[in-house]
């Protein structure tokens, strides 16, 4: 078992409060000193509350689902003797109400498109296998209760 910490800081300053005008804006800083800018989605509260150039919670969690799976795939890969150069993946989610009728990320879709070279390159059956075993592999698709599907270009 192993933990794994991320701080969240965000400050009024002198804005006002209670009305409801403030900034959304805030910091995600990680253990190894990277600090990342945050705030809530422009969809949700507007600008110039919320900040665009931010990274929102609900792009941080569909990128955390894809880079997992990516994680996974390339160790898969390596471990297959498959010699991966690029991989890019174009994930989505979409925020939609549940069956209990709230709002919540009711599907991620992952996009994932993987360059191999060397002698040996898997075929288009081995590469689905290779995502499907990944995403079986991935705690946190397995964390999740929103669908999290991925369909790789090829």
């Amino acid at each position: 078992m192993s933990e794994h910490a991320a701080r969240v800081l965000w400050e009024r300053g002198d804005q006002p409060f209670t009305d409801g005008r403030y900034r959304r804006g805030h910091a995600w800083s990680f253990d190894g000193g990277v600090e990342v800018p945050a705030s809530s989605a422009p969809s949700a509260v507007p600008v110039p509350l919320s900040d665009p150039r931010a990274v929102d919670p609900e792009e941080a969690f569909v990128v955390a689902l894809a880079s997992c799976h990516m994680l996974w795939f390339l160790a898969l890969a390596a471990k297959r003797g498959f010699r991966v150069d690029r991989y890019e993946d174009d994930a989505v989610g979409t925020l939609g109400k549940a069956a209990d009728g709230r709002l919540s990320m009711t599907l991620v879709v992952l996009r994932p498109r993987v360059a191999f070279s060397g002698d040996r390159r898997p075929g288009d059956g081995e590469v689905r296998a290779l995502h499907e075993a990944a995403h079986g592999e991935c705690f946190l698709a397995r964390s999740v209760r929103s669908e999290v599907r991925c369909e790789p270009a090829g």
